[in-house]
């Protein structure tokens, strides 16, 4: 392995840096994964065991093929999801994720999306909820070549704070050399409704159960778009919800 970054890197501004290094020589090279040509490929990452979770992947996605992840991260200390995505022409990539983390967790998700040829499309969808004195980080950059006409990308960045301990960083970041493109991103940070908690308390429900209902609904979108019957990471997501609820 090469030397242990530092916060002077962009990818790694946010990062726990200490944590990070208890891991880093058993690391092994990003995972490899190229989806071949009209193919269609779905992946559910799910958390890992251990209190530092790190998942590195370069993914290429061929001519008019597409790729679905939906990600989940919610390692108690430290949880690092890096992406790294080729669209060739045509090609088509969605990405949906959620950090949810309390105490001191350190959360990110850094993300590259290189629109390599014409008409290929991108979706991102990221929300963080955090409570305690834990930070959420999206660091996400989409870059068009010159020959990538007709590219269309967008990043959409959430993020919910439980406690005034609590940051969210966000920086999605467009780097487009074409011409003849349609790219947006949009990041926001808030708090649960007041109002939204009195309505629901007036009916009965007690403060916990009413703010994990609220949370579960922030990011309950973000399941949508699973094919099949897999109930895995929407059952995950709501436990970790409720246990910081």
């Amino acid at each position: 392995m090469t030397a242990l970054p530092t916060r002077k890197l962009e990818a790694y501004r946010y990062a726990d840096i200490d944590a990070l290094a208890l891991v880093w020589s058993d690391l092994s090279p990003p995972q490899t994964i190229a989806i071949a040509a009209r193919q269609k490929l779905q992946q559910i990452w799910l958390p890992s065991a251990g209190d530092v979770q790190i998942r590195r992947v370069e993914l290429t996605v061929r001519e008019r093929a597409s790729a679905s992840i939906f990600a989940l991260n919610t390692a108690s200390r430290y949880g690092r999801i890096e992406l790294d995505v080729r669209l060739h022409e045509g090609a088509h990539f969605a990405f949906h994720a959620a950090n949810i983390g309390a105490g001191k967790a350190t959360l990110e998700i850094v993300t590259t999306v290189r629109h390599l040829a014409p008409s290929a499309t991108s979706r991102q969808v990221v929300r963080s909820v955090l409570g305690g004195k834990a930070t959420g980080t999206y660091l996400g950059k989409v870059a068009v070549a010159r020959d990538a006409q007709h590219s269309d990308s967008e990043q959409s960045i959430k993020a919910m704070l439980l406690d005034r301990g609590a940051t969210a960083n966000a920086k999605p970041e467009l780097e487009i050399y074409a011409d003849d493109v349609k790219c947006a991103h949009g990041a926001t940070v808030g708090e649960l409704d007041r109002e939204q908690l009195f309505y629901a308390a007036a009916r009965g429900m007690d403060p916990a159960s009413a703010r994990a209902l609220l949370l579960e609904g922030f990011i309950g979108g973000l399941w949508n778009d699973i094919d099949g019957d897999d109930d895995g990471i929407p059952v995950l997501a709501r436990a970790a919800l409720k246990a910081i609820a």
